[in-house]
């Protein structure tokens, strides 16, 4: 039996982004910073800073990074008129503009942040202590083989960036995407990033959930200094900033805590299993810089068994500990279990990596790539904005349940969807195809978006 399909090329438009005219929406919410930035930086006889921007978001969105990229959508009028340009840039455009004036745009990218987020008002997730958390890490990025500005050794022994980010709620709103040299440490100029991120999540806060903020971060940001810049955070009218870092023991004998704990008694053991046994007991700690004392949970493991039954000739103790301003209203184990939950901040790393192809950034100059991780943070809230809207509700494609939904999701699900561009009545239409199973949830997310303005 032959192949029964034909090709021929249509008399009319198509387009197989529909997804970014729903994108287009939450850019339009920022159009004053746009026109401010445009004012501020204004370019004669080429295209304004803020048409850059737009069109790259709409790359982004689409999990195109390379500046190349953008070829593809000159002399679209659809891609145009969703993103709200006044043209659309050449790659070469693209390239330099953002290659000349990176730095100029910097404090643009976190006003949008902010704006946006604030105007709508998303579900951040409380945790169960009702504090919204803000969790800040440093990643590896690898750009491996390549002589771009700033990459050198990371932690994860490949060569690249190791880029700071801080996320806003359980469901993994960035507020800040710094991008820093690969051999950078976690802890090395934090003081200025949260001088940014910690305010903003107070100010959100303010305006959404109005919960306290628990700031968690892993033992590379264990800092006396670090500690105080948070905790100078609080002022009246704000919520309240509490931290939860993990603790480096640093030169600390397991061994010699674990005697020194016996000798004074009221250890208490459990055992999860033959072989194991874990303890956990609490300290208060003075740290350089806060008035009050912090909480510090300790919990010790003896291993003299591991999980396959092979017995250990010398056991084996290992020693962890929490550092937090949080009440003792909540228990050492809850707290436990609250730092837990801050692992959940890697899958938003690999979203970015992965699902918006940013492992290795697109240009040679350190302030663009730290540009375009800017504007991949605002790519980000924007998608998954467009994920909480739109893919959880009724009308959603069928998906298995979930509190939110990955942005490679939102992307597969809301942006790549094909439609026909209509030009009729001096305005353009969409029409989505009758076997799209996604129309509905698409065209209930556009009229909520219009009508909201």
């Amino acid at each position: 039996m032959g192949f029964g399909f034909r090709v021929k090329q249509l008399d009319y438009d198509l387009t197989p982004v529909a997804g970014l005219a729903l994108v287009g929406h939450h850019l339009k919410r920022l159009d004053p910073l746009f026109k401010r930035l445009d004012a501020q930086w204004p370019c004669r006889g080429g295209l304004p800073p803020s048409t850059l921007m737009r069109s790259y978001v709409g790359l982004l969105a689409q999990s195109k990074s390379d500046f190349d990229a953008i070829e593809g959508f000159r002399g679209d009028r659809f891609f145009q008129e969703a993103l709200g340009l006044v043209g659309v840039p050449s790659s070469p455009t693209l390239r330099q503009r953002l290659d000349a004036q990176a730095a100029l745009w910097f404090d643009f990218t976190s006003q949008a942040i902010e704006a946006l987020l604030r105007k709508s008002q998303p579900d951040y997730g409380l945790l169960p202590c009702g504090h919204v958390p803000l969790d800040i890490d440093t990643f590896a990025m690898d750009n491996s083989g390549t002589a771009k500005d700033g990459v050198s050794r990371t932690y994860a022994g490949v060569d690249g960036y190791c880029p700071l980010a801080a996320y806003l709620g359980t469901h993994g709103f960035c507020l800040e995407f710094a991008l820093r040299p690969g051999a950078q440490h976690s802890a090395s100029e934090t003081t200025y990033n949260l001088e940014t991120a910690v305010p903003m999540a107070q100010r959100l806060s303010t305006a959404g959930p109005k919960a306290p903020i628990l700031v968690r971060m892993d033992a590379g940001f264990c800092s006396a200094a670090l500690m105080a810049d948070m905790q100078r955070c609080n002022r009246p009218g704000l919520p309240r900033v509490d931290v939860l870092i993990k603790w480096n023991p640093r030169k600390t004998d397991p061994l010699e805590v674990l005697r020194r704990q016996e000798l004074e008694g009221g250890l208490l053991w459990q055992h999860p299993r033959a072989g194991k046994r874990v303890a956990v007991w609490e300290v208060a700690v003075q740290v350089e810089g806060i008035a009050h004392r912090l909480r510090r949970i300790v919990r010790i493991t003896e291993r003299t068994v591991d999980a396959r039954g092979q017995q250990f000739l010398v056991p084996e103790i290992i020693l962890e500990g929490w550092t937090t301003s949080l009440p003792k209203a909540i228990s050492a184990e809850a707290i436990i279990d609250l730092y837990a939950g801050h692992a959940t901040h890697e899958q938003f790393h690999a979203e970015f990596k992965t699902d918006m192809d940013l492992e290795r950034l697109p240009s040679g100059k350190f302030d663009t790539n730290d540009l375009v991780c800017q504007l991949a943070a605002l790519t980000m809230n924007v998608l998954r904005l467009m994920g909480q809207q739109g893919l959880l509700g009724p009308h959603a494609p069928v998906r298995h349940a979930a509190r939110r939904r990955r942005l490679k999701t939102v992307i597969q699900e809301l942006v790549i969807r094909a439609a026909r561009v209509i030009n009729h009545g001096g305005r353009l239409w969409l029409g989505l195809g009758a076997n799209d199973k996604a129309a509905r949830a698409f065209c209930d997310l556009h009229a909520q978006f219009a009508a909201s303005g």
